[in-house]
């Protein structure tokens, strides 16, 4: 059950990745930082009579992928960790948070067709797999079967979410959760870091900062994960954490009003989809602050 879950996490991770760095909406304007209105999809499982909890639910990686197609996101290569920063990390704390960045660079370069990238990307995280002890994990072919389907989109973004499912489900099994979860985080602050720089250099960034904003929701569920199985967590765990705590205490600002519009319910599948309206608030000021904070937090990890 415990496998299930924190499969469940990860892929929640990597799609707030994926999302975040597919959306610009062409037309809203960047001053725009007052109250954004749009409307969200939230999927509820019921099992028997027990409804679980609530909790903002992202497309795949490769749904993602079928977004960013009609998105016409932007890409920049100087957003991404440089591969060779990867000979810096000499403690697990670094290599796994790395892995998680080098992770969701390669989901990035991916989504945008960067095809020699993503190889190199997969590379430099497989060398970080080796030094963490979690070769087992990835496939040996991984990098080979890259190299085959180079020009297909789909079938590279098929290989990179199999191969974050392998390693997380290896790290669950052998009892080596507080790894995939700094994988995790370091997958997170990526997502988010790169989505506040293409929110500071492009124009039309509405639809960015509505996106990023909003990981308000998923940063607290992020927390509740590093904190989870935790009663002695390592001073590593918790200097994470608090970085966390403290970015979490800027999201505060943003206020986040949720209208319930309507609900369908599949009884065969037993689950009900709601549509819900969003409303956004905050101030520039507050929008800043979180971006100041998360590039201070991702410079800290990548050196």
């Amino acid at each position: 059950m415990k496998t299930k879950s924190l499969l469940r996490k990860l892929l929640m991770i990597i799609s707030i990745s994926t999302v975040l760095l597919s959306c610009e909406n062409p037309t809203a304007p960047k001053e725009d930082l007052g109250i954004i209105s749009e409307k969200d999809s939230l999927n509820i499982k019921i099992q028997e009579t027990r409804v679980t909890k609530l909790i903002y639910t992202l497309p795949s990686p490769i749904e993602t992928a079928m977004i960013l197609k009609k998105a016409g996101a932007s890409y920049n290569e100087d957003f991404l960790n440089k591969i060779e920063n990867a000979d810096r990390y000499i403690n697990h704390k670094l290599m796994a948070l790395n892995l998680g960045i080098y992770c969701a660079d390669l989901s990035y370069a991916s989504l945008h067709e960067q095809n020699q990238t993503s190889i190199k990307y997969m590379g430099v995280s497989k060398k970080l797999a080796d030094r963490l002890g979690i070769m087992n994990a990835i496939d040996k072919t991984m990098v080979k079967r890259l190299e085959s389907n180079v020009n297909n989109r789909d079938s590279i973004l098929h290989i990179i979410t199999e191969s974050f499912y392998n390693t997380n489900s290896y790290l669950t099994d052998n009892n080596r959760t507080h790894i995939a979860k700094m994988i995790l985080a370091g997958g997170w602050i990526e997502g988010v870091y790169i989505s506040s720089q293409l929110a500071k250099t492009s124009k039309n960034n509405t639809e960015i900062i509505n996106r990023l904003v909003e990981q308000k929701l998923s940063l607290e569920n992020l927390i509740d994960m590093l904190q989870t199985d935790s009663k002695t967590p390592t001073p590593e765990m918790l200097s994470l954490i608090t970085e966390f705590k403290e970015l979490d205490t800027l999201f505060d600002k943003v206020k986040i009003n949720s209208t319930e519009i309507e609900s369908i319910v599949n009884t065969k599948n037993k689950i009900t989809t709601l549509a819900v309206k969003s409303e956004m608030k905050f101030k520039k000021e507050d929008f800043e602050k979180i971006i100041t904070k998360v590039e201070k937090m991702r410079a800290n990890i990548v050196g």
